[in-house]
């Protein structure tokens, strides 16, 4: 494709926010994985009244169950709002047959051959809306982009640093349909040839270019040792880890590796992202018993400290089970 489309045309308009109150500050975004669900809801205020939608919805599954193909069913579903690019991305990636068979061997190679949670479509789908939900929360707080701070000169805005989140989450995993070992570099040389042929005609050469500069980035500074350079790949970073509610371990669970890893893993019950107090960032994790803390301090943690956004981040976790009570009851930092 070598035109470049024109997003004056309200076909690739994304659905505006219809009401006032819609803004970041106002949601709150609730992961809630079930032994056999799992599902993203947001809730927003309207007219004084919370409105509570599920963003997005799937059953857990082994990995070669995995849909190859884009249907209506298992659409990529994010809220693009207003962002007129960010919308034309995700209706490309919804016709994307390579990219959804890409993600169905990534799933293979974790749940069927490696007895890990699952690294596929539904993985990325739940790290792409949360780190979706934590830029714009940052936004809300006057935190800018790097993308927006350092390529302002070519045209980059708040908007561009969405596309990057997205892609970045949607992306990041390719690379274990090679191997789990090293994945994240595997991901980056799938990855360029694949925004590519999503950003073509989307955006001119220069900014095809520092989409994907910024992008490929973002994927491999998720590996925990990795430093981030870009607000946007902290926020892809800390996204990632917290996928790990209890559902997450469901696959290890039943092929009997159990572990501190798994049993941490089992006992966060659910997360929420909502505007913090102090922070503009703030993330409540519920779990059922206090093997959890493991998962939260050792993962979570050190996942989020050695992100660009952990001064912005306020983390509280909640014991809900009575009998856990006596023992422990939160823990923050």
């Amino acid at each position: 494709m070598n035109s470049m489309l024109d997003f004056t045309k309200p076909e690739i308009q994304a659905t505006p926010a219809t009401d006032a109150s819609n803004e970041a500050g106002n949601e709150k975004l609730t992961v809630s994985l079930e032994k056999q669900k799992r599902e993203i809801t947001s809730t927003r205020q309207v007219g004084g009244q919370p409105l509570t939608e599920t963003v997005a919805s799937d059953t857990t599954a082994p990995g070669h169950t995995e849909p190859g193909h884009p249907s209506q069913a298992n659409r990529i579903r994010v809220p693009s709002r207003d962002n007129a690019r960010l919308a034309a991305v995700i209706e490309r990636v919804n016709s994307d047959i390579e990219l959804f068979t890409l993600w169905k061997c990534a799933n293979i190679n974790a749940v069927d051959r490696l007895g890990i949670s699952d690294h596929g479509r539904v993985h990325v789908q739940i790290v792409a809306n949360i780190g979706l939900k934590i830029l714009r929360l940052l936004r809300a707080a006057e935190v800018k982009s790097s993308i927006a701070q350092h390529h302002a000169g070519s045209g980059m805005t708040e908007q561009d640093a969405e596309v990057v989140v997205v892609l970045g989450a949607l992306l990041h995993d390719l690379g274990i349909c090679v191997h789990r070992d090293e994945h994240e570099h595997h991901s980056l040389w799938l990855a360029e040839r694949k925004l590519r042929e999503l950003l073509d005609g989307i955006y001119d050469i220069e900014g095809r270019t520092i989409i994907m500069a910024e992008t490929l980035h973002t994927i491999v500074a998720h590996q925990r040792s990795q430093r981030c350079l870009t607000i946007e790949a902290g926020v892809v970073k800390v996204a990632d880890a917290l996928d790990m509610a209890k559902g997450r371990s469901r696959i290890p669970f039943e092929q009997g590796h159990v572990n501190i890893h798994s049993a941490s893993a089992a006992a966060i019950e659910s997360i929420e992202l909502s505007a913090g107090e102090t922070k503009p960032v703030h993330i409540q994790v519920k779990m059922l018993n206090s093997t959890g803390i493991y998962q939260i301090d050792e993962l979570l943690r050190k996942k989020i400290q050695g992100s660009s956004i952990k001064d912005y981040i306020e983390l509280v976790a909640k014991i809900e089970a009575e009998t856990e009570q006596k023992l422990i009851s939160g823990f923050s930092f």
